[in-house]
């Protein structure tokens, strides 16, 4: 079933649709989901092979190649009771069990609207706009372009099509897709972003960018057809910081990135090609003095300040006092940055002072910053419609997860969101979420599973376990295997990093623990290829989730999910897209 669309917009399927694929495929995870869930550091020390999977290891790697390589999907569903055997729920046919995760990944599923189609659609009866000939490689790396480019011409079809000028960009992070959307399309953005860094050096960043920006829309503006404007390469000074990425010490539901007044405009200098985002573990990036701060010239009203810039009373009285002599930029298609905690209860007229209707845009909003973007667009009248791409999923706080009981108290949880799941109290649990994140298409183009550094921390674990009575431990390794020669150098870096006394293992010991485990180095393979292929099933979970959601607000005429990346530079692909009645 199919719902109508309006003006023409390609239709979307309807809740009872998605309800019944949501039956299918919670039946599908009921038994995968052990699978899933389990974390590799155990695999070990919990016989998870053993305990989850009831077939040689090297035979579950080949009917796994074999159905990768398989072009379609082959007559007839195989039932359940085929996949995983009813009395032990052990997995008993790979065949079955890779079908079935075929056929629940969102694209066999049929929930996407194709993005030509729908651009196409949104563009009816207007004219494409060409915007200024801003090339995006000029300003970020491949997989940054690729991603910007895509969804900032989707984001402008949007606003051309309810004829809105006014963009909000929540998590905007560095500013790629805020600037992008301003100089391009000439659209009026504000990125709001958290940060936890104090502004140094104000005054002159403050001079810098003005002469910049201003230098930069005259000359783009002048030669619309000409190549896009380098900038002068500025004096390089670095710095580290730590970003506000750590999300077990952050409030929940707030709007957690990166650093935005550290890194607004990254384009302006081609020192700052060099900064990646990383996403595992705290989130880290380089801080360029090159970089300046759109924050210090807004009006001093449109910005909440966060908890690291309160304790700063002296450069918060100094920022105060510029702000006051310093006018809003009078043009309607610049890019302003706002630093604010952002949650789905924030009022945006108190971000965000001139708000009228606007559509609300993120690009890889981390945890549940992603589904509060929604909740968000829901919930507020101004905002006409919302395009969302989310990630990090193991981020998300889950309602019925057993570890937040008694330890949150709130009501807008990162998932479930829609009432079915609700209704089911289900949970899929902190290692299904992660192994949501896995990116199987790029496994299937040779980019595999790092198995001997995963298999050098099983059998650690298994060390651990034996000789220092360990079964959990709060600390983490981390990035070792990397700096390591050899498997007993990573077993003692590694005891070294935890506090644990080394001298209790000899390095005989450690060889035989290495010795012993390795003939089973292919079991962890084959169960983390079972992990692999599991994962577009759970992010199908999510995303199905957000998107019943949006069906089931009152207001919403048109929801649906548009794959808008190239999965393999982009796993985190799908956007969801929603509009309001048009007035």
């Amino acid at each position: 079933i199919v719902m109508a669309a309006p003006r023409c917009l390609p239709g979307t399927p309807d809740l009872p649709t998605l309800h019944a694929t949501l039956r299918g495929l919670l039946r599908f995870l009921r038994g995968a989901l052990p699978i899933s869930g389990a974390h590799t550091v155990d695999f070990y020390t919990a016989s998870l092979w053993q305990e989850l999977v009831g077939l040689p290891p090297d035979g579950v790697l080949a009917a796994l190649r074999e159905a990768a390589a398989a072009e379609e999907e082959g007559p007839g569903f195989i039932d359940l009771p085929q996949v995983f055997c009813e009395t032990s729920q052990k997995l008993m046919s790979t065949e079955a069990f890779a079908l079935a995760a075929k056929h629940y990944s969102v694209q066999s599923l049929g929930l996407c609207t194709p993005f030509e189609q729908l651009l196409t659609a949104l563009r009816v009866n207007k004219e494409q706009r060409t915007g200024e000939n801003v090339k995006a490689i000029k300003f970020m790396n491949t997989k940054k372009s690729h991603e910007v480019q895509a969804m900032s011409e989707l984001i402008c079809s949007i606003a051309d099509y309810y004829g809105l000028k006014q963009i909000i960009d929540v998590g905007s992070g560095k500013g790629y897709l805020s600037s992008f959307l301003s100089l391009k399309y000439g659209l009026n953005v504000y990125g709001i972003d958290s940060s936890n860094t104090n502004t140094h050096g104000a005054k002159e960043r403050n001079r810098k960018l003005k002469k910049h920006w201003n230098l930069y829309h005259a000359q783009t503006r002048g030669d619309a057809h000409g190549p896009a404007l380098k900038m002068p390469e500025e004096k390089k000074v670095q710095k580290e910081v730590k970003c506000k990425g750590d999300f077990e010490s952050t409030p929940k539901n707030t709007l957690v990135t990166q650093d935005l007044s550290a890194d607004v405009l990254p384009e302006f200098s081609k020192s700052a090609g060099s900064v990646i985002r990383k996403r595992q573990g705290n989130l880290h990036a380089q801080s360029l003095e090159t970089a300046f701060s759109l924050v210090d010239i807004l009006p001093i009203e449109a910005i909440e300040p966060t908890s690291s810039q309160v304790h700063n009373t002296e450069m918060s009285e100094v920022r105060t006092r510029r702000r006051k002599v310093t006018s809003k930029p009078s043009d309607s298609s610049i890019y302003s940055p706002l630093t604010s905690f952002i949650t789905a209860d924030s009022e945006l007229h108190d971000i965000v002072k001139d708000l009228e209707d606007c559509l609300v845009v993120g690009l890889h909003t981390c945890g549940d910053l992603a589904p509060n973007t929604l909740r968000i667009f829901a919930s507020k009248s101004e905002v006409k419609g919302v395009c969302s791409v989310g990630c990090c999923y193991h981020l998300l706080s889950e309602e019925f997860e057993d570890q937040h009981k008694g330890k949150y108290a709130q009501e807008n949880w990162g998932f479930p969101m829609c009432r079915y799941l609700k209704e089911e109290r289900w949970c899929c649990g902190r290692n299904a979420r992660m192994s949501a994140c896995l990116a199987l298409e790029r496994v299937a183009v040779g980019q595999g599973l790092p198995t001997e550094s995963l298999f050098y921390r099983a059998v650690l674990q298994n060390i651990i376990k034996d000789y220092y009575g360990i079964t959990k431990c709060d600390r983490h390794v981390g990035k070792i295997y990397s700096k390591c020669s050899s498997f007993l150098d990573y077993v003692r870096m590694s005891l070294k990093k935890l506090g644990l006394d080394e001298s209790k293992v000899s390095e005989e010991v450690i060889m035989d623990y290495y010795e012993k485990y390795k003939p089973r180095m292919n079991e962890l393979e084959a169960f983390n290829m079972l992990k692999v292929v599991l994962a577009p099933c759970i992010e199908t979970l999510i995303l199905l989730d957000r998107l019943c959601y949006l069906k089931e607000q009152e207001d919403v005429v048109w929801s649906a999910l548009v794959k808008l990346f190239d999965p393999v530079q982009s796993p985190r692909c799908y956007a969801l897209v929603a509009l309001k009645k048009q007035r």
